[in-house]
């Protein structure tokens, strides 16, 4: 014999049905807004066009944000969160570092090929953010760097700890520039063919002595 749900099951159920809807309708006006923002720029996208990209209202975007600024200050968050704490994880369970090294490199090329437009965002507005979060950013990119400074330390043993923020700078301008150059210029390439170029060339950046 089936039991009944209690009310309490059914307003516990409903209550998860609606937050995960609600999730997803947060995540859909974050994806908008990495396109939008793109395309044309913080200053030029109003909440209306992100909540028609997004398939809501204007006025129910003030339902999961605050503001444009907030959707903003999300976006690039968020995504500074990931890296890190992906960078983290590849550190902590790969113990060699060659190793380590090629897993954070395919980590950075995922990142890059699929997130293009989060990229150019990331360029061209991050001084539109709150002064907090710009700082909370600027910060978890810091750490991020030094995840992989601490990989290459153990690669290139004496070398100044500087010298090794340049390899890692230099490596992400590589990685995170081609992506949009190849789907905005010319004849598009292919995911597999751009990943294998941009982690060998990265590699060889990082590895090649001096």
């Amino acid at each position: 014999m089936h039991s009944i749900p209690t009310q309490t099951a059914q307003t516990q159920a409903a209550s998860t049905q609606r937050g995960r809807a609600k999730e997803i309708r947060r995540k859909a006006l974050l994806t908008a807004a990495a396109g939008l923002f793109a395309e044309k720029g913080f200053n030029r996208v109003s909440l209306e066009d992100l909540g028609a990209a997004a398939g809501v209202s204007g006025p129910a975007v003030y339902r999961h944000f605050p503001g444009k600024q907030a959707v903003l200050g999300e976006l690039l968050l968020s995504v500074s969160r990931d890296l890190l704490d992906g960078g983290m994880r590849v550190a902590a369970e790969v113990t060699d570092p060659r190793a380590a090294l090629d897993e954070l490199v395919r980590f950075q090329v995922d990142f890059a090929l699929s997130n293009a437009d989060v990229i150019r965002v990331q360029d061209r507005d991050l001084d539109s953010l709150t002064e907090e979060d710009e700082t909370e950013v600027r910060h978890l990119q810091r750490l991020y760097v030094e995840v992989w400074v601490g990989v290459l330390e153990k690669l290139h043993v004496g070398t100044d700890i500087s010298e090794l923020r340049v390899r890692a700078h230099a490596a992400f301008g590589l990685i995170n520039s081609t992506p949009h150059s190849v789907r905005n210029h010319g004849r598009r390439i292919a995911a597999k063919s751009a990943r294998t170029i941009l982690e060998h060339m990265a590699i060889a950046a990082l590895t090649a002595s001096f």
